[in-house]
């Protein structure tokens, strides 16, 4: 007897994988981008990572052709999302489907810390003048009345340049 997984069985364990690293995903969801249309088993739109188990069982082959298999995964290579899948042509086991997912999520993981790294930290202007410098030259910056209406203050400007 082999522990080999069933669709529901295998998507159930990845599920609980990618939630206790902290992705929160949708479950069966129809995924629509980059062309490709189909039936996700698990997504999380927010992360973009998500997987999907190609099984006979639920007619996954049909649902997700050669074509759009590769559209998804050239743009895996361009950082737009990150998906995990696994074929049922080569049953697996719960613990090697577990080794696999796990490398998946580590891979995942680096390549969003290197990106936070490589990309410097924006520098906020420094908008506050120290205390105690010059105003600049120039007009003076005209305050608003306080408690007056943008009516009011309208007919005092009207006013002054009569």
């Amino acid at each position: 007897m082999t522990d080999l997984l069933s669709e529901i069985e295998g998507c159930d364990l990845l599920a609980r994988l990618f939630r206790a690293r902290g992705y929160t995903l949708q479950r069966n969801v129809r995924f629509r981008e980059y062309g490709v249309e189909f039936d996700i088993d698990g997504w999380d739109p927010r992360a973009r990572v998500g997987f999907e188990y190609l099984t006979s069982e639920d007619d996954d082959h049909d649902d997700l052709s050669l074509v759009e298999y590769q559209a998804l995964m050239d743009e895996a290579r361009r950082g737009g999302l990150s998906l995990f899948v696994i074929d049922e042509v080569e049953p697996i086991s719960a613990a090697d489907l577990e080794e696999k997912a796990n490398e998946f999520l580590d891979e995942v993981t680096a390549a969003r810390t290197s990106k936070r790294v490589l990309k410097p930290a924006a520098k906020k202007a420094h908008t506050k003048r120290p205390r105690g410098a010059k105003k600049p030259a120039g007009k003076k910056p005209v305050k608003p009345a306080r408690g007056s209406t943008t009516k009011k203050v309208a007919k005092k400007a009207a006013k002054r340049r009569r």
